[in-house]
């Protein structure tokens, strides 16, 4: 069994069409290789996905290198993924399926002055987007991994985002067609399942779009301006 890190947090109707495109997602990964596989949710909301065939093990790599997988124990100096759990001046806590979650302070975050409030207004983060990090163990500060802070830098040269959470990628695309935006975005880059990231077009303002679409997404929704 592999346990993916990204949340399926939102409930009802939306649960299932969550659970459903996971489950597309999935097979598109692992649909070539000679296994079966069955989809379950943990308590704490990540999905577990248990793959048998003889093709198993590559089909574990190949979703944990997808979506970055939870594991049992947290060693020093390893690398992890967790998703964004909450944050406050002082620093941002991640979720890698630890109980309390993994605290990242401020100054380990690697990404610019300010508060980690600041921070991640600054790089538009919505709450539950999965984030790399270096696991600091008891005696160490764990901090955000290179391949983190490489890509929300990226981010800011771009010609600008707008980030959504509670919402499949489909959901997302959707929402901006039938918003007659459908000019005014590149693509819709999955973060995690539930998480995404709308690459506007070079003439797009990210504020303006937000404001145009927000009352179509019963989202969280954060800008990068570059």
């Amino acid at each position: 069994m592999v346990v993916l890190a990204t949340k399926l947090y939102v409930e009802g109707d939306a649960r299932q069409r969550s659970l459903d495109s996971l489950r597309s997602l999935v097979d598109n990964e692992v649909g070539d290789l000679d296994v079966e596989f069955e989809l379950g949710v943990r308590h704490d909301d990540f999905p577990s996905v248990t793959i048998e065939g003889d093709d198993a093990t590559v089909a574990r790599n190949v979703l944990g290198e997808e979506f970055g997988e939870i594991v049992p124990d947290l060693e020093a100096g390893e690398t992890y993924v967790g998703t964004l759990e909450s944050w406050d001046d002082d620093g941002f806590v991640l979720d890698a399926g630890q109980g309390d979650g993994v605290r990242i302070p401020t100054d380990e975050l690697g990404l610019g002055q300010g508060t980690a409030s600041q921070i991640r207004e600054r790089y538009g983060l919505v709450q539950h987007m999965p984030l790399e990090f270096v696991y600091g163990g008891d005696d160490e500060s764990s901090r955000l991994a290179e391949e983190a802070q490489d890509r929300l830098y990226e981010w800011t040269r771009g010609n600008g985002r707008l980030n959504v959470n509670s919402a499949t990628r489909a959901e997302v695309r959707a929402t901006l067609n039938r918003a007659g935006h459908a000019q005014d975005y590149v693509t819709v880059e999955r973060l995690g399942l539930l998480e995404q990231s709308v690459i506007c077009t070079e003439d797009t303002d990210p504020p303006g779009l937000l404001a145009s679409v927000g009352e179509y997404l019963p989202a969280e929704l954060r800008c990068v301006v570059p």
